[in-house]
């Protein structure tokens, strides 16, 4: 998965050529754009109850989320490529054992940058003495599956 600038981002979800899924959090409905075929909604609907609504004006596919896994199949057997673009958080993992450690050896994944500080910062949601985790902001990021 690749973090793309927001130009980036906007150019894949622009082009025509391969299908692009847009997943954009829980509770929110899955976004779908399609290379053009005067089938799309027949297609996209196949034999599923809901009926896919179209955003004339922003020229994209609004689905249920459910139907994310079946789409991305259906897209690769169909075009051979998709895009998916989706939310993601890094996560920062470190431990109380490093913050209050001494000296300089830091074998932890902070690579020293919490070392001896006593206390990391806010946000971190300690598991034990050897763990600590927190999450980065949200972000979007892009991959492209492909099969030959």
């Amino acid at each position: 998965m690749e973090d793309l600038t927001s130009e980036q981002l906007r150019a894949i979800w622009n082009q025509k050529k391969v299908p692009v899924l847009l997943r954009r959090g829980r509770g929110q409905r899955l976004r779908l754009r399609l290379p053009y075929r005067p089938d799309s909604f027949s297609w996209l609907r196949g034999d599923r109850r809901s009926i896919p609504e179209w955003d004339s004006v922003q020229r994209f596919w609004e689905v249920p989320q459910a139907w994310f896994n079946p789409l991305v199949t259906e897209c690769l057997k169909e075009f051979k490529r998709v895009y998916i673009i989706q939310p993601y958080r890094e996560e920062e993992k470190c431990a109380p054992a490093c913050w209050s450690a001494m000296g300089h050896i830091c074998e932890c994944s902070c690579m020293g940058a919490n070392h001896g500080s006593q206390y990391a910062g806010r946000g971190w949601k300690v598991i034990s003495d050897a763990f600590a985790t927190r999450s980065g902001e949200q972000k979007l990021a892009c991959r492209l599956l492909a099969v030959s």
